[in-house]
């Protein structure tokens, strides 16, 4: 009896830890996998093994990581040779066998811009993307075999390829895929970068917004993961785990994005996001005042930055609110009269829906 009361305990301890570990509430029906599809290993111009990206990824607890290795830019061939581009992915894969963590396959198309340079995901055969003298073939290969295809850091600064700006912009060769449907998505945050010109990209254009690491050192020494950063990640709503959902959701465009303190995303999706994971409540007037008292209770592990855009004003607060990760604040509403219900309406700062824009959010609350 002993044995099994432990057993619980520990079961259901393990769960609770499992459950404070996830970084956003999933919305009903669905969960939430958080992913790296970004990453590099000394099989490229990487600087760890791939047992490294894996155990990197477990330690700091999302669901899925790709490893995207370089193709063409093979920087440390005398060293390691690569005569098999799949090597990298299948250290990796065996390095998680029997544990919780997704990893896929994929490569980096590298090239000059335009095009530049593209992630393929979901791949069966790396090698087979090598198109020395064709500057997108591997792309149709890449479609070929099935895989999801995105538009790596379209706002990278180089001066040795003319782009200065960090604007990013079309150019007619990602016209030409966007309308042959052989480009799926967009990075609008790609390591410790974050383009709004991206994102209006991604969102005119109907492609899967997409965040990534790009990881190349050590994550700990980069996002200072150690003193409470983490690395940029999308976040894709899927059905279930299956990787053939996943990949279904990643063509759905079915994602949003974590970049340091911001989330950006489609409007519909932030806001069932936000939903899940903000829930504001009435406490009823305290005492004989005509003082509101409103809780926001935040499940998410993003400080939420709030601007209330009704009409009352705040007996403790101005405007602005922070709701920090994991916590529930109170505010008090001066509505002059006792209402029986009320209309808490904000505008959620580092919830970004576009180019200068910020998602809209309305609570209607019964009074008790």
């Amino acid at each position: 009896m002993k044995i099994k009361f432990f057993i619980l305990i520990f079961f259901t301890t393990y769960l609770s830890s499992q459950e404070q570990s996830k970084n956003f509430i999933a919305p009903e029906g669905t969960i939430l996998i958080g992913a790296d599809l970004h990453t590099h290993t000394v099989f490229s111009d990487g600087m760890v093994w791939p047992s490294i990206r894996t155990e990197e990824a477990e330690r700091e607890g999302f669901e899925l990581i790709a490893i995207t290795d370089h193709l063409e830019y093979q920087p440390k061939k005398e060293d390691i040779p690569n005569p098999d581009f799949n090597r990298s992915y299948q250290i990796a894969k065996k390095s998680v066998s029997g544990g919780d963590l997704i990893v896929i396959p994929g490569s980096e198309i590298t090239r000059h811009m335009p095009p530049g340079h593209f992630n393929a995901i979901f791949i069966k055969d790396a090698n087979k993307l090598l198109f020395e003298s064709d500057s997108i073939a591997g792309i149709y290969e890449a479609n070929k075999q099935g895989a999801f295809v995105f538009w790596n850091h379209p706002h990278w600064t180089s001066k040795s390829e003319g782009r200065m700006d960090g604007i990013a912009k079309l150019d007619p060769v990602h016209k030409k895929l966007i309308n042959e449907n052989l480009l799926h998505g967009l990075e609008v945050a790609n390591e410790l970068t974050f383009s709004e010109e991206a994102l209006e990209i991604a969102l005119e254009n109907d492609l899967t917004i997409l965040g990534a690491s790009d990881i190349h050192g050590i994550a700990d020494w980069l996002f200072e993961i150690p003193e409470g950063g983490h690395r940029p990640l999308t976040y894709i709503i899927s059905k279930d785990l299956n990787q053939n959902s996943i990949k279904k959701a990643l063509f759905q465009g079915n994602t949003f994005i974590w970049f340091e303190d911001i989330i950006a995303g489609k409007e519909e999706i932030l806001s069932s996001i936000i939903d899940s994971n903000l829930k504001v409540k009435s406490n009823g007037y305290v005492g004989e005042t005509t003082l509101l008292e409103i809780s926001l209770t935040n499940l998410s592990s993003l400080p939420l930055k709030l601007n209330y855009i009704g009409d009352y004003t705040f007996h403790q607060y101005s405007d602005y609110l922070e709701v920090p990760a994991k916590k529930t604040i109170t505010v008090q509403v001066k509505t002059v009269k006792k209402l029986e219900s009320f209309s808490m309406k904000f505008k959620i700062l580092n919830a970004i829906t576009g180019r200068k824009k910020n998602l809209h959010v309305n609570y209607n609350l019964n009074i008790k």
